[in-house]
């Protein structure tokens, strides 16, 4: 394993510079938590693949904001490995909830999936503060890095 970041878009909502997701996740990983070794794919969805994907990994009905898939007991060497699928639609819906831009709602579960794959847990009050407070923190920092309002990316207009 090595240092990896993939990014799929495969919604049509939103216009998302996967580059620049990826180098923020990239960033992130290595400058920011000091990792060396990670193999990371994430996946940007739209409701209904992240409906049935929710079903399929969660057995919950409807979409989910994120899901993450940890693969690192499926491989020999230490590190971080997994899958993050973010469903844009619901970040631009919950962006709108927490008066945030969809661009820093979209980074926030990008970190929160990155947390998950550093063993965060979220399933008790005390566990969801603390993931809270790092996701919080984690923003902040690659938003003193990169400008997340260019993670939309302009279409081309053709005449």
């Amino acid at each position: 394993m090595s240092g990896d970041v993939r990014v799929f878009n495969r919604q049509r909502g939103r216009a998302v510079d996967t580059r620049l997701l990826r180098r923020m996740a990239r960033s992130l990983l290595e400058e920011t938590m000091g990792l060396e070794e990670f193999d990371l794919a994430i996946q940007l969805v739209g409701v209904r693949a992240m409906a049935k994907l929710n079903q399929l990994h969660l057995h919950h009905k409807g979409p989910t904001d994120v899901i993450t898939l940890d693969y690192a007991a499926f491989g020999p060497e230490s590190g971080l490995a997994g899958e993050i699928i973010v469903c844009v639609d619901v970040a631009a819906e919950q962006a709108r909830r927490f008066r945030v831009t969809w661009q820093a709602e979209l980074t926030r579960y990008v970190i929160h999936g990155i947390l998950h794959l550093r063993g965060h847990d979220d399933q008790d009050a005390a566990g969801r503060r603390r993931m809270k407070r790092e996701e919080g923190w984690l923003l902040k920092k690659v938003g003193g890095h990169f400008h997340l309002s260019k993670l939309s990316r302009k279409t081309k207009v053709s005449a």
